[in-house]
């Protein structure tokens, strides 16, 4: 739905989404009704493994990150950087719990509620993506709040 908000806000965005088949299948129905099938290209597969392909302006990594371990997120912050344009951005929208953890209550909730769901996911602090950031070669990563939601989105800058 992101990919789909940008296509519908910007006319001249092509938007590739990489996801398993069965996800696809459903972003593509939606695009159709949002209108913005033309512009909207998939690739099906898994997010390690698929080829990104380059020459990208922006890539998006919706919440999605805090499903995996840190060096799993390193290795694809690491392949957003390699497929962004000179001056392209990724950016992450997560939950960011402050560094004690506990707060704010919705993100320290739902940390604990990656601890019992996946096999190593957490969400993440700001400073803790600001280390994978820089781990995956992003000269700038800066952290926002997207009230009135518990969201936060992560920009992640080239050097």
């Amino acid at each position: 739905m992101f990919g789909i908000a940008i296509a519908q806000a910007t006319t001249g965005a092509q938007i590739t989404a990489i996801d398993w088949q069965a996800v696809l299948s459903v972003a593509q129905e939606n695009a159709e009704a949002a209108g913005v099938s033309g512009r909207y290209h998939t690739l099906a597969g898994s997010a390690f493994d698929s080829d990104w392909g380059s020459g990208f302006d922006l890539v998006l990594m919706t919440n999605f990150l805090h499903q995996l371990d840190r060096d799993a997120c390193v290795t694809l912050l690491r392949k957003a950087r390699k497929s962004l344009v000179s001056g392209g951005r990724a950016v992450a929208v997560e939950f960011l719990p402050n560094e004690d953890r506990v707060s704010p209550r919705f993100p320290a909730m739902f940390a604990f509620q990656m601890l019992g769901s996946t096999p190593q996911g957490d969400a993440y602090t700001a400073r803790e993506f600001e280390e994978m950031g820089r781990a995956a070669g992003f000269g700038k990563v800066i952290a926002k709040s997207l009230p009135p939601t518990p969201h936060s989105l992560i920009l992640f800058e080239q050097a």
